[in-house]
């Protein structure tokens, strides 16, 4: 499931916010912990801690002392629009220039996206 070519913590983080969007982990409900997130991925705890505390300084995890980290109320719609404005960045952006350089205007992109939408 961890994948190379990007840092170990980070990816505990994605995983996280991957669950927390697709709602398999609710607002206010309870994170694994570093050592059950360690002991499944066959990392080093400190590794899982530091992916853990990078989303509570992000504020998507808050943490409740003695007891583990919290998934903050607000958080899924928080992660969904930094991943929208980092999907307009990566695929959007690229996709109208390379549509410029082609001589695609914005009505026949239009019109491609919605064939290959109707396409699948």
């Amino acid at each position: 499931m961890l994948e190379d070519g990007k840092p170990l913590f980070l990816q505990v983080a994605e995983m996280i916010e991957n669950s927390i969007i697709d709602g398999s982990l609710p607002e206010e409900a309870q994170a694994p912990s570093s050592n059950e997130l360690a002991t499944f991925h066959r990392i080093n705890p400190a590794t899982a801690a530091k992916g853990l505390n990078q989303l509570a300084a992000d504020g998507i995890l808050y943490k409740k002392r003695g007891i583990g980290m919290f998934v903050t109320l607000g958080a899924r719609t928080v992660l969904r629009q930094r991943r929208r404005e980092r999907f307009a960045v990566q695929y959007i952006d690229p996709l109208i220039a390379e549509a410029d350089k082609l001589g695609i205007g914005v009505d026949e992109l239009k019109i491609m996206l919605d064939k290959r939408e109707g396409a699948r």
